[in-house]
């Protein structure tokens, strides 16, 4: 198998990625698990700036567009 230390996801629907957000958010606070948090922080503030705009209009955007 091959070793690698990235990876990248080329394209994930706007649905999964809330699912994802909320369940690391839901882990690290019933788990009292920091890493869950900052891990669904990072995540959200690399896409934030992908998209050029703040991480509270991004996730707003991604609750919308997933109803």
């Amino acid at each position: 198998m091959q070793e690698f230390d990235k990876i990248s996801i080329p394209e994930i629907s706007k649905k999964h990625m809330l699912m994802i957000l909320h369940a690391l958010e839901y882990t690290g606070e019933n788990a009292n698990m920091s890493s869950f948090i900052d891990l669904k922080k990072s995540i959200v503030k690399e896409l934030s700036e992908l998209a050029e705009t703040t991480e509270d209009k991004f996730m707003k955007y991604l609750e919308k567009e997933s109803l």
